[in-house]
């Protein structure tokens, strides 16, 4: 099934600076937002990962097994 990204209107992408042109998508209960122009990708793990992070830890990352 092929995936289907949706653009987020009026977005500025923060490493080459262009407007609209910030495409985004789930994959694997995660958020992923790419520029089309500059290949620049940004993710963000699903709600119930985050909420197990305590408040005063610092993460740099979080794994999912294959």
């Amino acid at each position: 099934m092929p995936v289907r990204k949706r653009f987020i209107a009026g977005a500025v992408c923060p490493e080459c600076q262009t407007r609209d042109s910030l495409a985004m998508w789930r994959e694997n209960n995660v958020d992923i937002v790419e520029c089309v122009k500059c290949g620049h990708q940004m993710r963000e793990a699903d709600k119930q990962a985050r909420e197990h992070v305590r408040e005063q830890e610092q993460v740099i990352g979080i794994f999912h097994p294959d």
